[in-house]
């Protein structure tokens, strides 16, 4: 066992577990209290306000869901909201298990459950599955105390901490039957091996309650939920000897006025201005949830990426062989299944951190409106080429920077493989661009001719670099089609600058286009890195591209 592994089982072993604070709640001879709780933020809550424990309110968590307290939200349903408090909390929690959702067998399952996901204690009533809650009706029928007795005997051998509680909850005085009854259960209930019982009354003084203690003399710990006698004094239940007080349903009430009249104000003044400052601030939340843990959490186990990415995206033409598709925005914009193109473009850029983009409108640009994304724009589009556009935006690529077209649809790993590459400037390029097929005799591709072709698995064992590229190169040195995707590192961005100014002073910046770009970069000796990608891609130049791009999504 190393050094940080013993350390580790000696504080474990010196930490209370959440079921030995509630047993000890339970036995304290100081009055305790229990908060209600029905969510995890409700639990954050209530700890926040310096409770020592929970009271997960099976009447407060049925309400959040929807229904009603009569069994309608199942129990592993309410196991999985109490898992969420369980998670987010540090004390223990107490859960009002209502009957133990049916008889011994189903309290079996329940009580191994609720250990499993750190629930310190459950409270069960003697009343019938499915229950009806406490406060409504009269003469409400009790379980058979014999078979009650089972269902409490059943949960202790089922628990797998010694200390987890089991409050087995007396209605006797709710449903009228008087306090030799109450007594009489209580006495078996605590035979059985219930750890506490808690006394209900609904009452409007604490009269019975107290009788109840007085008479019970603290043969085990008593447990209260004063909800319908909230004027008596806290010290009354201290005398008594009383054990453990719950405020049993208040944050769920509560919440529910401060809802009702957040919603009736905003939808009455049309406006969220007057509300605004009358609640907590979002930063509050996001503090509530743990965002800062979640910041530092990141820290340490995501990858440093001190680079700042940018990319900048061409999207100034119109795309004119989609005919009227294109005749009241650019292609960029064309829907496809519900998205722009250049919607998903960006959407791309960004989940392989590139945050910072530029878009180079011309055509229509007023269409090109997305946020988050900065613009220039080329209002000669209609008489230059790709560079020209390039050039609007030059001050953008700088850093790490990837240009793209606009129109381009790949595979999101591709963008990936090419942050990854070592070189300073390292393109896309499909190897199987022999499967592209098009009738149109004027099809334009970008072909890239390296110093060697694809290995049959993509998986390259030595480096490949751009040799020439254009698009009219002999076939027997084609070895791929670049997509329109690359990527420069800080040095890469300007040796990029430096070719823009280069062509601009030999009179070719208005008509070149990108080929001509990285082609002269590499006639010039620098490497541009390759990096082979198996089809999996298009550009959408019209409406069969259109109808293959809604395919490849």
């Amino acid at each position: 066992m190393t050094a940080n592994t013993a350390q580790h089982h000696a504080v474990t072993a010196a930490t209370p577990s959440k079921a030995s604070r509630l047993r000890a709640m339970l036995q304290s001879p100081d009055l305790e209290f229990l908060m209600e709780a029905h969510n995890g933020l409700s639990a954050k809550i209530v700890e926040e306000a310096g409770f020592s424990g929970i009271w997960a309110s099976g009447l407060s968590m049925s309400a959040a869901l929807g229904v009603r307290d009569n069994n309608e939200a199942s129990w592993t349903q309410i196991l999985e909201v109490l898992e969420f408090m369980a998670d987010c909390t540090t004390i223990p929690i107490l859960v009002d298990g209502d009957t133990g959702w049916g008889n011994f067998n189903n309290m079996r399952r329940a009580v191994s459950k609720l250990g499993q996901r750190g629930i310190a204690a459950i409270c069960i009533e003697d009343k019938i599955f499915p229950k009806t809650n406490s406060f409504l009706g009269e003469g409400q029928p009790l379980a058979d105390m014999d078979e009650f007795c089972g269902k409490i005997k059943a949960g202790k051998d089922s628990q797998s901490d010694d200390d987890f509680s089991i409050v087995a909850r007396l209605e006797a005085l709710i449903s009228g039957l008087g306090m030799a009854e109450a007594l009489k259960r209580a006495e078996a209930y605590h035979a059985a091996g219930a750890d506490a019982v808690l006394i209900h009354s609904k009452k409007s003084s604490a009269d019975e309650v107290l009788a109840f203690t007085k008479e019970w003399a603290n043969r085990c710990p008593v447990v209260i939920v004063p909800t319908k006698y909230p004027w008596t004094p806290t010290d009354t239940y201290r005398d008594a000897g009383i054990s453990v007080a719950i405020w049993a349903n208040h944050n769920m009430r509560a919440s529910i006025t401060a809802m009702r009249e957040t919603s009736r104000r905003i939808f009455r003044e049309q406006s969220i201005e007057g509300v605004d400052k009358e609640m907590v601030t979002v930063s509050e939340v996001f503090e509530l949830a743990g965002n800062d843990e979640l910041s530092a959490a990141e820290k340490r186990y995501l990858p440093s990426r001190t680079e700042r990415r940018s990319a900048v995206v061409l999207a100034a033409s119109r795309g004119a062989a989609l005919g009227a598709l294109t005749a009241d925005k650019p292609k960029c914009m064309i829907d496809v299944r519900g998205e722009p193109l250049l919607g998903r473009l960006i959407s791309s850029l960004k989940n392989s951190g590139v945050n910072d983009i530029t878009v180079v409108r011309g055509y229509k640009k007023e269409q090109i409106n997305l946020p988050s994304v900065t613009y220039a724009d080329n209002d000669l589009f209609a008489a230059t080429g790709e560079v020209a556009s390039l050039a609007c935006a030059k001050s953008a690529v700088q850093g790490s920077c990837v240009i793209a077209y606009g129109d381009v649809l790949f595979r999101q790993y591709y963008l990936d493989q090419l942050f990854d590459h070592d070189a300073d400037i390292v393109i896309a390029a499909d190897a199987l661009w022999r499967d592209r097929k098009s009738s149109d005799p004027k099809w334009i591709r970008d072909f890239v001719a390296c110093n060697r072709g694809s290995s049959p698995d993509f998986l390259e064992d030595a480096p490949v670099y751009l040799k020439a590229m254009g698009h009219e190169l002999p076939e027997d040195q084609i070895h791929a089609e670049w997509i329109g995707l690359a990527r420069m590192t800080e040095k890469g961005s300007r040796i990029v600058g430096d070719e823009i100014e280069a062509l601009q002073k030999d009179g070719l910046l208005q008509t070149a286009g990108l080929v001509e770009l990285f082609d002269r970069i590499a006639a010039r000796g620098h490497q541009i890195g390759v990096v082979y990608v198996p089809g999996q891609w298009l550009d959408v130049d019209d409406a069969t591209d259109l109808m293959a791009a809604g395919r490849f999504l």
